[in-house]
């Protein structure tokens, strides 16, 4: 199998095929390289990662899960490195291709799963979500992607970052084939359609006008689908980059005490971006990690509040489509920044969110998210099936 465009992680490729009569018979799937694959190294994005680490004698549960629902791996896909990333460049193996805009990044850090998924390459791919790494490549790359429920879906085999935020999660170009893998990973069929709709009005106000404009169909069929007059409602009063900071003090500290012992031990070579932000998340003072501990309990009062069982919020998936490739550092933070504003809310509450494709800003894929209350994963994927049946 080619890979034109950079998807995979570079060497041979991992295969295990797939058995028929099963419920994902006749698909295939890649997996993102934080997940354990039996006789495989797992890389991390990182090529001194694999040098420190046993290669692993059982599959994660995910890509089990997968393969006992008789789909066929066709690869492990590359990641932004250690999956401190949120845009896709990767200094050790370079960036996939966004099919979808083709000069632009794929998001991060799942962004070979994402980028294999968008150009056809599987059907299907696992990725991981602790800071927007599902959802960030799905808008970006045109495709569906969900992060779960924290703690729905065993991680048992995946490369941790940040425990108390870390989920896995998968995409497809189809929301057929986005329930079919998401029966087999939930363990339940999509449903019920929820019966009240939100939008979030300071996420819309914060995206680029232009995302905002171009959303605003996808809006109004989801309000179709729903069967009810949305309502207004401020997702995060104290304000989105409040709970952005909030996430900024929690997630680096726990990925700093993830891979320190690593780092202390081996050395690793790093890009500058990952080593400086290790190294941030080692200095967070502990008055900001009690302060965003007690905004991390805010934020999911207030997700607890808007959105009980039946009822859905509806935002942008990213406040603007993919930044061009190659982009200095000093170009890219404050774009990682805004992106952060727009995600947070996935770390500091867990709940389930799923992005849906459909919209253009010229010409670039950007996404409409839905999030639900905890546990309702399922009712978000068959909002997803019933948009594509109504578009």
């Amino acid at each position: 199998m080619t890979d034109a465009i950079n998807a995979f992680v570079p060497g041979p490729r991992a295969h295990i095929a797939g058995r028929p009569g099963l419920p994902l018979s006749g698909l295939t799937f890649a997996v993102k390289d934080l997940f354990d694959v039996a006789g495989v190294a797992t890389g991390g994005g990182n090529h001194d990662w694999a040098k420190a680490n046993p290669v692993p004698a059982r599959n994660a549960w995910a890509v089990q899960t997968l393969l006992d629902a008789g789909a066929e791996l066709v690869g492990k896909t590359i990641t932004d490195e250690v999956s401190l990333g949120i845009l896709g460049e990767s200094a050790f193996d370079g960036t996939p291709l966004n099919s979808a805009a083709p000069e632009r990044v794929p998001g991060g850090s799942s962004s070979g799963s994402a980028a294999a998924v968008a150009a056809g390459l599987c059907d299907t791919a696992l990725g991981t979500d602790t800071g927007g790494s599902m959802r960030v490549p799905a808008s970006f790359c045109g495709i569906y992607g969900i992060r779960p429920t924290h703690g729905r879906i065993d991680l048992a085999g995946l490369m941790p970052q940040a425990p108390s935020s870390d989920t896995a999660g998968w995409f497809a170009r189809d929301a057929r084939t986005f329930a079919r893998v998401g029966t087999v990973m939930l363990g339940e069929k999509p449903g019920p359609l929820p019966a009240k709709l939100l939008i979030a009005v300071d996420a819309f106000g914060f995206a680029d006008p232009e995302v905002a404009a171009a959303l605003h169909p996808m809006v109004e069929r989801l309000a179709r689908v729903v069967g009810s007059s949305p309502r207004e409602e401020l997702m995060a009063p104290q304000g989105l980059s409040v709970w952005a900071r909030a996430q900024r003090s929690l997630q680096p500290v726990e990925a700093w005490q993830s891979f320190r012992p690593w780092i202390e031990q081996h050395n690793p070579r790093m890009a500058f971006s990952v080593a400086a932000g290790l190294i941030a998340g080692s200095q967070v003072p502990a008055s900001d990690r009690n302060w965003a501990a007690l905004m991390r309990e805010e934020a999911r009062a207030r997700l607890r509040h808007l959105l009980p069982p039946g009822t859905i919020l509806c935002l942008p998936t990213t406040p603007f489509p993919a930044p061009l490739r190659g982009q200095s550092i000093p170009a890219l933070q404050p774009l990682r920044d805004r992106i952060t504003c727009l995600c947070a809310q996935g770390g500091l509450a867990g709940h389930p969110q799923v992005s849906l494709p459909g919209a253009t800003v010229e010409g670039a894929p950007v996404g409409l998210s839905i999030i639900g209350a905890r546990g309702s994963d399922a009712s978000l994927i068959a909002v997803a099936q019933a948009m594509e049946d109504a578009a």
